[in-house]
């Protein structure tokens, strides 16, 4: 059984002002893994984290101590056992799936870990995903093409996943992150199987969004990426 301290009061004032309240907050999260005839694992007890707009947070430690778990719980893709997870004001704990869903479209762009696309559709229209249930605009989909030449990518927008490098999946993967404006980006180990010069400009990429006022919260155990966040959680 596991258990995570929790972050000190130094790694929990993360970010000096709020706007209508954290971005993130956590308070008294607890996870577990159920294992059928057996009793269920404690992966994190009791876990508290406060994360404002403007800042950098770093979930650190090695494969299999939480950190993804922490992060699925944090975009309210899965339920903590016990603790309330609150985005800006409003605790989504408990909240029906469709009311989360809707919210989290907008207020947290998600990247899973390798920054997956879907196979049969352009960069582009993969960045549109998350436009889907409202309806695409032209408006989205110059927003779409605008973010992936900021992004670096903007020649490649009419080519498939399997015709892009890591580099350039993950910075699709970015841009699908974006569209909606977001006031959270959430990243599972964004830098894994890239590359040292890569992963780099996409920490600096990490570290222009928190300038620019988004609240930013990645699982890793890149020690390039821990040292760039604002702040840190390091479980064991």
């Amino acid at each position: 059984m596991r258990a995570h301290r929790k972050p000190d009061d130094a790694e929990r004032a993360v970010g000096a002002s709020d706007l209508g309240g954290p971005a993130v907050e956590l308070t008294g999260v607890s996870i577990q893994f159920e294992r059928p005839g057996d009793d269920p694992l404690a992966i994190v007890t009791d876990f508290d984290l406060r994360l404002s707009r403007g800042s950098m947070h770093c979930l650190a430690g090695r494969s299999g101590s939480g950190k993804t778990s922490i992060l699925r719980v944090a975009a309210g893709l899965v339920p903590p056992v016990s603790g309330a997870v609150t985005w800006e004001g409003l605790e989504i704990t408990g909240l029906a799936d469709d009311v989360v869903t809707n919210r989290r479209r907008r207020h947290v762009g998600y990247l899973d870990q390798g920054g997956s696309l879907v196979p049969g559709l352009t960069a582009v229209e993969n960045v549109l995903l998350p436009a889907v249930p409202d309806g695409r605009s032209r408006e989205l989909g110059r927003r779409a093409r605008d973010l992936l030449h900021r992004l670096g990518v903007g020649k490649r927008a009419t080519y498939y996943p399997e015709r892009l490098s890591g580099g350039e999946r993950q910075r699709v993967a970015f841009a699908r992150a974006l569209l909606q404006g977001p006031a959270v980006i959430m990243a599972d180990e964004p830098t894994a199987s890239l590359d040292r010069a890569t992963a780099d400009q996409l920490i600096a990429m990490l570290r222009d969004l928190a300038d620019e006022g988004i609240a930013v919260l990645v699982a890793s155990h890149d020690e390039h990426l821990i040292a760039a966040a604002d702040s840190r959680t390091r479980l064991v």
